[in-house]
């Protein structure tokens, strides 16, 4: 009965704390947009350029002018090369296990915060169901305790109840967009990352090092 009770008293209180939750949630999510798609952008590098660049520098041997040209780089693939070309004096091993663990580090940076736009957009249009309910019980509590008063007692409510629904599809579509879409960018990068990490083994093991580690793309 007392839980009973605080149920009531919660969904009494109707949909608009919800509705404010929702804003709350979709404030947060292009904000995580935002400062995702400014990290994209100002990671990004013309990867053909890059590679070709890799390439008629480790032909020639310059390792040291192939780690001096990517340095200076903020993409991912120009970092994990580079981590591969800190151990190239270890052999073609050490040059994959260090690309590997680059990688990995690397996407930890490209995927931080996608996690909450994919809970949120799968999320979000239940949390607007659930003001939705709370809408109509506190329309039939008012219905039934205001009898006799005509049909506009609930009207409120259940515009508020109804708003809620829509407003959560609202907050969960953008979200759902920009995860997929970060997500695309995410395979793009990792997957020029491996490209990049693959060229840079076959180019040491050319040179007589010993063969090297898979560098998995996942």
């Amino acid at each position: 009965m007392n839980l009973t009770l605080k149920l009531l008293s919660v969904a009494l209180l109707g949909a608009e704390w919800v509705l404010w939750l929702l804003v709350a949630l979709s404030v947060i999510s292009f904000a995580v947009m935002f400062e995702r798609l400014w990290y994209f952008t100002s990671t990004r590098v013309e990867f053909d350029p890059l590679l070709a660049d890799l390439r008629e520098r480790l032909g020639k041997r310059d390792i040291a002018g192939a780690r001096s040209a990517l340095e200076t780089k903020s993409a991912i693939e120009a970092q994990v090369i580079v981590a591969g070309l800190q151990a190239a004096d270890r052999g073609a091993v050490a040059i994959g296990q260090a690309m590997v663990g680059a990688k990995a580090r690397a996407r930890l940076q490209l995927e931080r915060n996608l996690a909450f736009l994919g809970t949120l957009g799968n999320n979000a249009p239940f949390v607007g169901l659930f003001g939705t309910v709370i809408g109509v019980i506190k329309a039939f509590h008012d219905l039934s305790s205001k009898k006799g008063q005509g049909p506009e007692v609930v009207m409120g409510s259940l515009s508020e109840a109804l708003i809620a629904t829509a407003v959560g599809l609202l907050v969960a579509i953008p979200a759902v967009v920009g995860f997929n879409y970060f997500q695309r960018q995410v395979r793009t990068r990792v997957a020029r990352t491996d490209a990049a990490a693959h060229a840079v083994l076959s180019l040491l093991e050319g040179e007589g090092h010993k063969p090297a580690v898979a560098i998995e793309s996942k």
